[in-house]
């Protein structure tokens, strides 16, 4: 998963209104509950369902990182899927997003402009169209490429273009992302 991915996943889990369970049994039990069976879980993570079964009894208590790391990466992957469902909602009908990048930005423009890329720090709120399709590209399962071709578009029309007032036949290129940061 790519830089822009995670930061939109990350925008979307800071509208949760309960947090995310810490300890290895409670995710391994809401798992259980998700999947409907201890066989499921032990498939996805790839352990056995006996281990499954000891983290649910709270028998074990400590997975090793990578078990943890799977584990948080599925529990947060299906934690509150209204809300989550509803803050895209938002996002892509009223409220756009606000995309906080330093990246670099070059230019194919006019002959004798300086088109040179170079790294900028650019926060910019993008209208809800831009959202809806980086939401809508991010659920197909794009790649991170394309992710950044949408949100390049939408920095070349918001901000460098101006909404269509200036730099009329200006193409941005969105490259080299240092970070990247979004809010709904």
């Amino acid at each position: 998963m790519g830089k822009l991915a995670e930061s939109l996943d990350k925008a979307v889990e800071g509208s949760f209104t309960r947090p995310v369970p810490k300890s290895a049994g409670a995710q391994m039990r809401y798992l259980v509950r998700q999947l409907k069976g201890t066989r499921a879980v032990a498939d996805l993570l790839g352990i056995s369902q006996r281990t499954v079964e000891r983290y649910v009894k709270d028998q074990l208590k400590r997975p090793r990182k990578p078990l943890a790391t799977r584990m948080e990466r599925e529990v947060r992957k299906r934690w509150q899927p209204q809300v989550r469902a509803r803050a895209k909602k938002q996002a892509a009908t009223t409220g756009g997003i606000v995309l906080d990048t330093r990246a670099r930005f070059g230019f194919t423009a006019a002959p004798g402009t300086t088109d040179d890329a170079r790294l900028r720090h650019i926060t910019q709120a993008l209208p809800p169209r831009y959202a809806a399709r980086l939401f809508d590209a991010q659920e197909e399962g794009a790649a991170e490429q394309r992710l950044r071709d949408i949100a390049a578009e939408g920095l070349q029309e918001i901000y460098f273009k101006d909404r269509g007032r200036r730099a009329q036949g200006l193409l941005v290129e969105f490259t080299d992302i240092d970070y990247i940061e979004i809010d709904l």
